[in-house]
């Protein structure tokens, strides 16, 4: 369950009419959007949306045209340095010392964040813990595989203790067991108390791992909210699987003729057991079940269809490149 919170808790991330522009290109125009701490909040697009650039400003990287940015209450026009201490960046295409231990890069960076070398030693061995990349402490970076040098490039994020994580697709490039296991991973430091701020264009594992979510199209934020509201939202009817162990010959006559269901449809997948059903919105879905009941024929499901998230995106989102 996501946490909940005060309604005086300062966001994690607070943007307020966020404007820039490279060139006369408009990049985001007036973006406003908020993160709760301890919440996993994912942050989606198109390319050429804006994320990057949003990102960028985040974490201080660049100075916005116009707009209001704080992170845990600190602007990032006046406190860029309170700003990083509460941050960790990790970009979609980083750069690592190759020639480097794995051991040696989290040590290297760890000093530059200003760990006494008293601490080191502990905190390496805790991000490698975290990260499952203990057994590779004394490889060779150049000899890591993709995924492997993702870990150890969150490892490198993880080593000041931020509250804050930025994660640029984090998991491109990567095979499916490394993907499942770097969400885990993100679970796990949500668990912890870390605020986890990701983009990404897998749609199907944010659905799955993310508390919040922010769309943005064009420079334009399209959706920011719980992820809930974004896959429940449907004002005009409510959409409901209904599954028998055997469905009568005339079970669509029987189940349109229930007072409060629209139409009941037999997908193309079903083996002629499982029907879609489309409720008034008026109607009580328990009245309905009750109904579906007394029809005395044994049911197996009747539950609610959520909205997907790639439908949802594809429903927000423009057609074709952004010019």
């Amino acid at each position: 369950m996501p946490p909940t919170y005060d309604a005086n808790t300062v966001p994690a991330i607070s943007v307020s009419e966020l404007t820039h522009a490279f060139k006369g290109h408009q990049a985001l125009n007036q973006v406003s959007f908020a993160v709760m701490p301890q919440t996993l909040h994912g942050f989606v697009g198109p390319n050429g949306a804006g994320k990057t650039t949003t990102l960028k400003v985040i974490c201080t990287l660049l100075k916005p045209n116009w707009g209001q940015v704080q992170v845990f209450g600190h602007s990032v026009r006046s406190e860029p340095i309170a700003v990083r201490e509460k941050i960790g960046f990790m970009p979609d295409h980083f750069s690592m010392y190759r020639q480097m231990t794995v051991f040696e890069y989290l040590d290297f960076f760890a000093a530059a964040y200003g760990l006494k070398m008293t601490q080191r030693d502990q905190v390496i061995n805790d991000v490698l813990t975290l990260t499952d990349m203990d057994g590779r402490r004394n490889d060779l970076i150049s000899g890591l595989s993709r995924g492997m040098q993702q870990r150890v490039s969150l490892a490198r994020v993880l080593v000041h203790d931020p509250d804050l994580l930025l994660l640029d697709e984090p998991a491109s490039g990567l095979d499916p067991r490394a993907r499942i296991e770097l969400m885990e991973i993100l679970r796990e430091l949500r668990r912890m108390g870390k605020t986890i701020f990701i983009s990404s264009h897998i749609l199907s594992e944010l659905a799955e791992l993310c508390d919040s979510v922010t769309i943005i199209d064009r420079g334009h934020v399209k959706f920011s909210g719980p992820m809930d509201a974004l896959l429940d939202a449907d004002a005009e009817v409510s959409r409901f699987t209904l599954k028998f162990s055997q469905a009568p010959e005339n079970a669509t006559e029987l189940l349109t003729a229930i007072d409060g269901i629209v139409s009941a449809e037999i997908p193309e997948y079903s083996s002629g057991n499982e029907f879609d059903l489309e409720l008034d919105p008026a109607s009580d879905s328990n009245i309905v079940l009750s109904s579906i009941i007394g029809l005395g024929v044994p049911i197996v499901s009747f539950a609610q269809r959520r909205k997907q998230l790639n439908q949802a995106f594809m429903d927000l989102t423009t057609r074709g490149v952004r010019p």
